[in-house]
């Protein structure tokens, strides 16, 4: 664009709803031509269409990256930032949101236009006051004017989302934050629209038109809300204070709040902003409100700054003019943008630069370099399809091939898919949007672009129309009509499947003593529906609470599934918790919260019947913890007992000999006969009761198990195996390359003693090894544990002799050195030497 050094700049500056905008606007049009450029295509559009209604679509123009609406006569042009024609002459240029410099990605665009951009006669700089310093010292000319905002913003507190006034905005900043907050507005409040800068325009509309009309009463967006975007909010709130900027995660400056903060309300109505938390990263400091409030906010101390005509004499050229640094102050070197990126990316490659040699060429590089990564693919997938792009444009016409580009819009013209496919697919045909609009990239451009352009409009219907469905409930049924203030007549069902009905209207499910209201209804109905059913569901939770009181042993079970923790439900829902007691053979019971509906003495006596089933259970199914239980608090027992009984007791019944060898070697005969009594199997290398591998006991010491550990359960083995491939599981010894279950151990070990004779050496029969499944390096790994060693073989035979009984010892706890004789002859007697 031409310079005017004379043409009078004016820079507005203020906080948001000062009207700027439409200031400019009645300028531009007021001028026999103008232009203004804009942060976001969504503005532009919108702008678009406001000046389209005075001075009629063949006088105005479009131009963004992805969208050009160009008539022939066109005098006034509203543009994105970075698609201003620079080589057109204008009466009015304006720059939108000129404080953008900043922005790490864009601001060097921002910069370039603050500097360069003039109008014949008149020039107007739009921005917040932030920027005044900048103003003063890069357009010292400039007439600075502030621009008061038109009514007050203040803050409202912290709120949640189930109570946000209507005419509410909440601002997010992600795509998954954004839909999580919409759906949770459906559920709450009937539903929200939806806006995001990815969005097209049309989409964009639709929704907004929705929230416009009172359809919605909720808007969920992102931060492109912040840039002039007009819409009758009275309230935004804040799901979040932190944004990914491209680079970091990083708290939002106080400016950047103030931005958002100030959609609320519109022209001289007040507005509130607040936050979702009242505490934590989410939550406004007191200084942010104060700032807010009074709009004040930290000065600029620069700009980013980039070559805006840069050198297209060679590659290299290019890049060092692009990557030159500023000679002001106020500027600051951009960093290195996706365009850049991706030109250094290309200018690796021997073959782009052969092709760049002219600087036509060279120049027609760099545009292919600045297709925006529409996708966010990154860096390197986004210079692969630029690499292709500039291949096609270096070579021959210097057109995009018509079957690739063909191939591609229609791969994307599908309409099927959910609300991120459409999502996705028309950032991709932005791309290709961006490529149609570029007038010598393609044979025949106007079509192409006339193509793309329907299939993003019907991409972006089908994306309103999946926007609505998944985000909007726009049930609304006669019940709610017919209801008024008297719910108290309706008839509440409740079905055999717990569904709850009120005039056959499903409001929700009851699951054993649990409700869960129906997604579906809206927050209007739910309150009255649930006021009708309340009582109902009273009534109908003792019901059941007198049924589970006096179920039989049948209707309740144990539910220990590997990974979560224990539990009991009756009739298939969850009515209680197992949890660590006195001991693996009594844990604690604790009621299910959903039981807490119920009146104190009911629960009680639930408590008891399950208490009782359970104590039952235990003695059914695992009868050694019990006795293990009491023979570990004997008191006539001797030390090596109950330390016995204590260590089984505490690894639920299978425990390695080597843990109580000691103990096991000081027991006498009634001690031993005891111990037997109790069920447990006194093994060569495990100590165990055999009744703990069957597969139901197994699962019940699981439960008790994960209850007394506070652990989830762990996984067992499958039901009916012997031997195992890999390391251990309860109830099985690991041996080598197989696990095999601890009875067959021992079974295994009195076949190998009956088979010896003394210690001479012995051949076992394999038959009992071959039968259960043990490999021929599990086997030795056996009898080695055992206490045999090898001898020679026998016509290949294997050989075993006896060397004694295995003593494996366990390393003893280091104790301090003592300091003195008596600390030493202390510590000699402590330990019974």
């Amino acid at each position: 664009m031409t310079t005017f050094a004379r043409s009078p700049v004016t820079a507005v500056l203020g906080p948001t709803n000062t009207g700027k905008t439409h200031l400019a606007v009645e300028r531009m049009c007021a001028h026999s031509s103008g232009m203004i450029g804009f942060p976001l295509r969504l503005l532009a559009r919108e702008v678009y269409d406001r000046v389209v209604a005075i001075k009629g679509p063949k006088e105005v123009a479009l131009i963004t990256g992805e969208e050009k609406i160009l008539p022939p006569d066109a005098r006034w042009f509203l543009c994105t930032a970075e698609s201003m024609p620079v080589d057109r002459e204008v009466s009015f240029v304006a720059l939108d949101e000129a404080q953008l410099g900043a922005d790490p990605e864009r601001g060097h665009v921002f910069t370039d236009r603050l500097l360069h951009a003039r109008g014949r006669d008149e020039t107007m700089i739009l921005g917040s006051e932030s920027l005044r310093p900048i103003v003063r010292a890069l357009v010292p000319d400039a007439e600075v004017i502030g621009r008061p905002r038109f009514s007050t913003l203040s803050y409202a507190g912290a709120k949640k989302i189930s109570r946000l006034p209507k005419r509410s905005a909440i601002v997010a900043f992600s795509a998954e934050e954004v839909y999580a907050v919409a759906e949770m507005l459906r559920r709450l409040r009937g539903g929200a629209a939806v806006v995001m800068g990815a969005l097209s325009p049309r989409t964009r509309n639709a929704q907004v038109a929705m929230f416009q009309s009172g359809e919605v009463d909720y808007l969920v967006a992102t931060d492109a809300i912040g840039m002039g975007l007009n819409m009758d909010v009275a309230h935004v709130a804040f799901a979040s204070l932190n944004k990914f900027d491209g680079r970091r995660q990083r708290r939002l400056t106080v400016a950047e709040m103030a931005q958002i903060a100030g959609r609320a309300g519109r022209h001289q109505r007040d507005g509130t902003f607040g936050a979702i938390t009242e505490q934590g990263p989410g939550a406004f400091t007191p200084e942010e409100i104060a700032a807010i409030e009074e709009h004040r906010f930290p000065r600029l101390d620069f700009v980013y700054w980039r070559e805006g005509a840069p050198d297209f004499s060679s590659v290299d050229a290019l890049i060092a003019s692009l990557e030159a640094k500023p000679d002001h102050e106020r500027l600051r070197a951009a960093p290195e943008a996706v365009d850049l990126a991706v030109l250094k990316r290309l200018a690796e490659e021997e073959w782009v630069r052969a092709r760049a040699r002219h600087p036509r060429m060279v120049a027609r590089l760099w545009a292919a370099c600045g297709l925006p990564d529409f996708r966010k693919l990154g860096v390197d997938p986004h210079a692969r399809f630029v690499s292709r792009l500039f291949g096609d444009l270096s070579e021959g016409a210097g057109h995009v091939p018509h079957d690739w580009f063909a191939a591609e819009i229609a791969r994307l013209d599908n309409v099927q898919g959910d609300v991120e496919t459409l999502a996705g697919r028309i950032a991709a045909a932005r791309s290709w949007a961006y490529i149609a609009h570029r007038a010598d990239w393609l044979a025949d451009p106007v079509h192409w672009a006339d193509r793309t352009r329907a299939i993003e409009e019907r991409l972006s219907d089908a994306l309103h129309a999946s926007l609505t469905q998944r985000f909007v409930d726009r049930r609304t049924t006669v019940l709610m009509r017919q209801i008024g203030a008297d719910v108290s007549a309706l008839p509440v069902v409740v079905g055999e499947e717990g569904e709850v009905m009120v005039e056959d209207h499903p409001i929700g499910r009851l699951d054993g003593f649990r409700f869960t209201v129906a997604p579906e209804a809206r927050h209007a109905d739910k309150k009255m529906l649930l006021a009708a059913a309340e009582k109902r569901l009273a009534g109908e939770r003792t019901r059941r609470g007198e049924d589970l009181a006096q179920a039989a042993d049948a209707a309740i079970a144990l539910v220990a599934a590997p990974g979560n923790t224990p539990e009991l439900h009756w009739r298939g829902h969850r009515v209680a918790q197992l949890v660590r007691g006195s001991s693996p053979a009594s844990p604690r019971l604790v009621l299910d919260r959903s039981l807490n509906c119920l009146d104190r003495p009911l629960a009680e006596r639930i408590r008891d019947r399950l208490g009782g089933w359970l104590a039952a259970q235990v003695d059914r199914q695992a009868p050694a913890l019990a006795r293990l239980d009491t023979l570990s608090r004997d008191e006539h027992a001797s030390p090596a007992l109950r330390a016995i009984a204590a260590a089984l007791l505490d690894k639920g019944g299978i425990l390695p000999r080597v843990a109580v060898g000691d103990s096991i070697d000081r027991l006498d005969s009634p001690e031993r006969k005891r111990l037997r009594q109790a069920g447990v199997t006194i093994g060569s290398l495990d100590l165990f009761d055999p009744r703990l591998l069957k597969p139901e006991p197994a699962r019940w010491r699981a439960a008790l198990l994960a209850a007394a550990g506070e652990a989830p359960v762990a996984a067992g083995a499958p039901e009916g195996a012997t031997v195992l491939a890999g390391g251990a599981v309860a109830g099985f010894r690991a041996l080598g390359p197989q696990a095999v279950r601890v009875d067959l151990v021992e079974r295994l070990a009195r076949a190998a003693h009956e088979a010896r004779k003394g210690k001479a050496p012995f051949a076992p029969d394999p038959a009992l090894a071959t039968s259960i499944g043990l490999g021929p390096e599990t086997l030795a790994r056996l009898m080695t544990a055992l206490g045999f060693r090898s001898a020679p073989p026998i016509e290949g035979a294997p050989r075993w002799q006896w060397r004694g009984r295995p003593r494996p010892r366990r390393a003893a706890p280091a104790r301090p050195r003592p300091e003195n004789a008596f600390a030493a002859l202390a510590d000699w007697g402590s330990h019974g030497r």
